[in-house]
C-alpha cells in the first residue's frame, strides 16, 4: 500500500475561531487582498480584526462563481496594491477565487495557462502567496483542497487549476459563521459536503486516512443535515456539518471524487444551477447505477462492500445493504427541496455534450467503476 496525504499547513476549527483572523493574518503579511462574497458585510468583523492587527486591507467582491476574467481582475488589483497576503472570507466560490489569485500573484500568466482540459495545463511551479481561507458555508471544503474551480464562459465549462501550491497556508473554520445560512443554502451546501464524504469513500483512490475522515463525515451528515436544514440555530448540527465539509475537502483532495461531481461540474458550467443541488439530485441515481454496474462487471470489488458500509452508517442499522443506502439518500433529497434538473433549463438534448465533457473530467477518474455512455445518459434522463 502506498499513498500520499496533503492539506493546508494549519487547520484551526471551533466556534469563535474567526476572532483569531487578525493575528493569523499579521503573521503572514502586511497588506491583505481580501476576497468576500456578495454580502460583504458578513466579513466586516474579520476585516476589523485584520485592521486592529495592523494589516492593511484591499477588498474585492466575488458575487458569483469565479470566472477566469474575474480572477485576472483580482490578481491585477492585488498586484497593483502590492498585496503580499490573500484572505478569502466566504463560500467555496470565494475560497477558490482566492486560491487562484494567490497562485497567479507569484506565478504570473493567465488562468488559461494553467487550467486543465480547456487550458494549456502548465504546472504551477512557484509557491502561492500566503493564503488565509475562512469559509462561511459548510459544503465545499475548499479551504483544504489543492484546486480552484473556475468558470470559462467562452468554453461553457468549469474546470480546475490544480497544484499542491494552491493549498492555503491556514484554514480557519468557525461553525458560527454558518449560522446565518438560509434553508436553501444549507441544503445545497450540505448535499455537496455529503457527496464529498461519500464519493472518496468508494473511490478507486481511497486510502486509510481518507476512509477514516469519510466515515466520520458520513456519520455527522446522517444525524445533522436534516436538523441544520430545519433549524439553522441548532449549534450541534451546524458544527457537525462544518466538520463534514472540512473532512470532505480533506478526503477529495487525496482520494478524488466520482461520477456525481463529474456530471455536476459540467452541468454547472453549462447551466445556471447550484452545484450542491445538482449533486443532491444526481447522488442517489449515481449510487444506484454504480452498485448495479459493480455487481454486473466487478462483483468482487471492494467498493460494493463500501456501499454496504455507507448504508449501515446512514441508516444506523447493521443488517442493511447498499440498496438501503440508496433509498435513504433518495428520501433525503426531496425532503430538502431538491428539484429535478429540468428546473434549471436542462433538457435531454444537452445529454450528449454533458456526457462527453464529464467523461474527460478529473472527478470521473475516481469513480469506482467506469460507467458507459448509456449508463450516464440514463442517470441524466432520470434526474430531469
Amino acid at each position: 500500500m502506498r499513498f500520499e496525504f496533503a492539506t493546508a499547513s494549519r487547520i484551526i476549527f471551533g466556534v469563535g475561531a474567526a476572532e483569531d483572523a487578525g493575528a493569523l493574518a499579521a503573521a503572514l503579511g502586511r497588506c491583505a487582498f481580501v476576497l468576500t462574497g456578495r454580502r460583504g458585510e458578513r466579513a466586516a468583523p474579520m476585516l476589523d480584526g485584520l485592521r486592529a492587527a495592523d494589516v492593511e486591507t484591499v477588498t474585492f467582491a466575488v458575487p458569483d462563481e469565479p470566472t477566469t476574467d474575474l480572477v485576472r481582475q483580482g490578481t491585477a488589483r492585488a498586484r497593483a496594491a502590492d498585496c503580499d497576503l490573500v484572505v478569502g472570507i466566504g463560500g467555496g466560490s470565494v475560497i477558490d477565487a482566492g486560491k487562484a489569485v494567490a497562485a497567479l500573484l507569484t506565478n504570473g500568466g493567465h488562468p488559461l495557462d494553467y487550467l486543465e482540459v480547456i487550458g494549456r495545463g502548465l504546472p504551477i511551479t512557484q509557491p502561492a502567496a500566503p493564503y488565509l481561507a475562512i469559509p462561511t458555508t459548510a459544503g465545499t471544503g475548499a479551504e483544504v483542497t489543492a484546486n480552484a474551480v473556475l468558470a470559462s464562459p467562452e468554453h461553457g465549462q468549469k474546470v480546475s487549476l490544480r497544484s499542491r501550491h494552491l493549498l492555503p497556508r491556514v484554514a480557519l473554520v468557525d461553525p458560527a459563521l454558518t449560522y446565518s445560512m438560509d434553508p436553501a443554502l444549507t441544503a445545497a451546501t450540505g448535499l455537496d459536503a455529503f457527496t464529498q464524504v461519500l464519493e472518496p469513500y468508494v473511490s478507486r483512490m481511497a486510502n486509510p486516512l481518507t476512509d477514516a475522515l469519510c466515515r466520520e463525515g458520513l456519520t455527522r451528515v446522517a444525524r445533522s443535515l436534516r436538523c441544520a436544514h430545519g433549524d439553522g440555530e441548532d449549534r450541534e448540527a451546524r458544527e457537525d456539518m462544518a466538520l463534514a465539509s472540512l473532512f470532505g475537502g480533506l478526503a477529495l483532495a487525496n482520494a478524488k471524487l466520482g461520477a456525481v461531481h463529474g456530471l455536476a461540474g459540467v452541468l454547472g458550467g453549462m447551466f445556471d444551477a447550484p452545484h450542491g443541488a445538482l449533486c443532491g439530485r444526481l447522488l442517489p441515481l449515481v449510487m444506484e447505477t454504480n452498485v448495479q454496474a459493480l455487481g454486473a462487471r466487478a462483483p468482487d470489488s471492494r467498493a460494493l462492500e463500501r456501499y454496504d458500509d455507507v448504508a449501515r452508517i446512514l441508516t444506523g442499522e447493521s443488517d442493511v445493504e447498499a440498496t438501503d443506502g440508496v433509498a435513504w439518500v433518495a428520501d433525503l433529497c426531496p425532503a430538502l427541496g431538491v428539484p429535478g434538473l429540468a428546473a434549471y433549463g436542462i433538457t435531454p438534448g444537452a445529454c450528449p455534450d454533458v456526457i462527453e465533457k464529464a467523461m474527460a473530467s478529473s472527478s470521473m477518474k475516481g469513480n469506482p467503476i467506469e460507467l458507459t455512455t448509456s449508463e450516464l445518459r440514463a442517470v441524466l434522463m432520470r434526474a430531469l
